[in-house]
C-alpha cells in the first residue's frame, strides 16, 4: 500500500523509518499544519509534501498514518475514512469513548480499517509471555498488578503542557501500553473501580527552553484501583506523576501454579521472569525471537529491539486477508472505554461497567512475522 504520514512530528522518524522493516508498505507523502516541518521530513525522506486536504484528497495514497496530537486524532481519522482511505492512528484513538464509538461506526460504514498503537504487545515479550501462560506455565492468572510512576515529564519535556491536559495523565499516555498488554494476555476488562489525586494543582517547568514556567494541572495525576477481567482475574494498579521513586515492578501476574514479571510494554523485548510455585525465579530472554532481536540503539547508547510499525503491517495483511487485524479498532476502542472507566470510576466513586467486550488479539507466531519482514 501507499502510504500517507500527517504529522511530522517526532514519532513521525519511526513511521518513516519503518518501511524498511517491512514488505507492504511505502511512504509516499507526508502533511502536517506547520508546512515546514512537512518539508523538512519530505527532503529527509525522499517523498512529496502536501497539505493536510490534499493529501487526504490524493487517489494514489491508500492508507493515512495519524500522527497528529492527541486532541487532533479523531478529526483526521474520520476526514481519512471519508476520503475513502484506511487509517492508523498514534494512541490514543480519540478523547473519549463516544468518539471511538462515532470513528467505529464510520469504519463499519464505508468498510473501512482503523488500527491504532501500541503495537509494542506484538513484540518478543509480550508473545512469548501469552505463549506461556497459554501454555498454563503459571496456571490459570487470577490476581495481579502493574505499576507506572514517575515524577511527570515537565523536568525533561520541552513543551510538557500537554502531558497534564485531559485525554492525557498518566493513564492515557501511558496506561494505555500496559493496559492493552493485559487485554492481549488475558483477554477483555469487564469492570473497573478506581480512585484518583493530584498532587498540585501546578507543575513548574524545570527543562529548556521554558524553565521557570507554570503549568495547570487539568486531569488528575495519580489514579489506583482494580481492573477485572472476564477471566475473573483482578489486576491492582497504581498510575502515578506524583512519584520520585520507588521499587515497584511493570506487570505482575500470579497464576494458580506461578508467577510472572512481564517486562515494560512500552519495549518490545525484555527479559521475563517466571517462577513455578515456591521455585526460584527463572529468567527468560527474549533477544533472539524475531521481534526481539536488538536492531536500534536508545538515547543511552543500549541496544533494543524497536519494531514499531508491526501493527500497521499486520494491518495491512488483514485488510488484503479480509481478516481482523491484531492492533484492531476494536481493541483500540475498548483500550480508551477501560481508559475513561478508570477517571469516571474515580469521579463518581463507583465500579464502572465495562460496554465492549472484544476477541482477544490473535497469537503473532514466526512463520506470519517472515511474511511481513523484509
Amino acid at each position: 500500500m501507499n502510504i500517507g504520514i500527517i504529522g511530522c512530528g517526532n514519532i513521525s522518524e519511526t513511521y518513516f523509518e519503518c518501511q524498511n522493516l517491512f514488505n507492504n508498505f511505502n511512504v509516499v507523502a507526508c502533511a502536517d499544519i506547520n508546512i515546514e516541518a512537512a518539508k523538512n521530513s519530505g527532503e529527509k525522506y525522499n517523498v512529496k509534501t502536501f497539505s493536510v486536504d490534499d493529501i487526504l484528497a490524493n487517489d494514489d495514497i491508500d492508507l493515512i498514518i495519524n500522527l497528529t496530537i492527541p486532541t487532533a486524532h479523531k478529526e483526521i481519522i474520520i476526514k481519512s475514512l471519508n476520503a475513502g482511505k484506511h487509517c492508523f492512528s498514534e494512541k490514543p484513538l480519540a478523547m473519549n469513548f463516544n468518539e471511538g464509538l462515532e470513528i467505529s461506526d464510520l469504519a463499519s460504514s464505508k468498510n473501512l480499517y482503523v488500527g491504532c498503537a501500541p503495537d509494542t504487545f506484538l513484540g518478543a515479550a509480550g508473545q512469548k509471555a501469552r505463549s506461556l501462560i497459554e501454555n498454563n506455565k503459571i496456571g490459570n492468572v487470577v490476581l495481579g498488578t502493574f505499576n507506572i510512576m514517575s515524577h511527570g515529564m515537565e523536568h525533561w519535556h520541552p513543551n510538557p503542557d500537554f502531558f497534564f491536559k485531559p485525554g492525557a495523565g498518566p493513564v492515557f499516555d501511558l496506561g494505555v501500553y500496559y493496559i492493552t498488554q493485559l487485554v492481549n494476555l488475558i483477554g477483555p476488562i469487564k469492570s473497573i473501580t478506581s480512585l484518583s489525586g493530584t498532587a498540585t494543582s501546578e507543575r513548574v517547568i524545570t527543562s529548556e527552553p521554558r524553565k521557570g514556567e507554570k503549568i495547570k494541572v487539568e486531569t488528575p495525576t495519580t489514579l489506583m484501583g482494580t481492573l477485572e477481567f472476564h477471566n475473573n482475574a483482578k489486576i491492582q494498579f497504581f498510575c502515578s506523576w506524583d512519584v520520585w521513586k520507588h521499587k515497584h515492578t511493570t506487570i505482575e501476574l500470579y497464576g494458580l501454579e506461578g508467577s510472572m514479571i512481564v517486562p515494560d510494554p512500552n519495549f518490545f523485548s525484555g527479559d521475563i521472569l517466571m517462577s513455578n510455585k515456591e521455585e526460584d525465579w527463572q529468567v527468560i530472554n527474549n533477544d533472539k525471537m524475531l521481534l526481539g532481536i536488538p536492531n536500534k540503539t536508545d538515547n543511552n547508547g543500549v541496544k533494543i529491539a524497536n519494531y514499531r510499525g508491526i501493527g500497521l503491517s499486520d494491518m495491512i495483511d488483514a485488510i488484503s486477508n479480509q481478516r481482523q487485524a491484531r492492533c484492531s479498532l476494536d481493541l483500540a476502542v475498548h483500550v480508551l472505554e477501560a481508559m475513561e472507566g478508570i477517571i469516571k470510576s474515580s469521579n463518581q466513586r463507583a465500579i464502572y461497567n465495562m460496554n465492549t467486550k472484544l476477541k482477544q488479539p490473535d497469537f503473532l507466531g514466526d512463520s506470519e512475522i517472515i511474511k511481513l519482514k523484509k
